[in-house]
């Protein structure tokens, strides 16, 4: 490489690195061809994201969507609306800290609780094909986010979504002991992410991969309560 090619390549990516830039989780780029979200209405999220994260845009028009992406209004209108149908994109009212007033912006969180779902569901869907025919079957990987839900009376957040998928695909933690440590952390009233991730990571260390292993654990080092 020429010193002339040299210094425009790292002048390119200094520039780059100056302008900034968004981060798109990869179960993202995985996932939005198995849930039916064509190339456009991805890369219009995307567009969104970049408004929102580098350009301070919480709401960006269709005109300006439309001229980022080279098409019509009426085209960004029309991806917005399946997207929006489909559970995907959602808009929300806020108030804004500096004006006061209400605003709305644009939230992809149901394309990431749903690709989290997604990479979930595959992930067992893998393992079980690994398995012989007669291994038993479980309940879908997908109630799981449903049981945290509901022990948190609330809807789990993109991040916390992705937290539990790492736990099974990342960590190949079961989801039998992911339940478990979830009771664990109702039963000592610290219903958090974090602590749940501290009551597998300490089983692990403990070399424990069932819910038999980790009831005696319990029961030797939490007074013997049984569950």
């Amino acid at each position: 490489m020429s010193e002339e090619i040299w210094k425009a390549y790292t002048h390119g990516i200094a520039a780059a690195i100056n302008e900034g830039g968004i981060y798109i989780p990869s179960m993202l780029l995985r996932s939005y061809n198995s849930l039916g979200i064509s190339e456009s209405e991805a890369m219009l999220i995307f567009q969104i994201m970049q408004y929102t994260d580098v350009e301070r845009n919480d709401f960006p028009t269709l005109e300006q969507l439309a001229d980022r992406m080279g098409t019509n209004v009426r085209n960004i209108g029309t991806m917005l609306g399946r997207l929006m149908k489909d559970g995907f994109l959602t808009i929300d009212d806020y108030i804004d800290s500096e004006s006061g007033m209400q605003a709305e912006r644009y939230n992809w969180s149901g394309w990431l609780m749903k690709a989290a779902e997604w990479s979930a569901t595959a992930k067992r869907e893998a393992k079980k094909a690994e398995r012989q025919p007669a291994a038993q079957e479980t309940k879908p990987v997908s109630n799981l986010f449903s049981v945290f839900e509901q022990e948190f009376g609330r809807l789990l957040s993109p991040m916390e979504c992705e937290t539990i998928s790492n736990w099974l695909d990342q960590d190949r933690y079961t989801e039998e002991i992911i339940l478990f440590a979830l009771k664990e952390a109702v039963f000592a009233g610290k219903l958090s992410l974090r602590y749940i991730d501290r009551i597998l990571i300490e089983w692990s260390r403990n070399r424990i991969t069932n819910v038999e292993e980790a009831r005696a654990h319990s029961q030797k080092f939490f007074g013997g309560r049984a569950k």
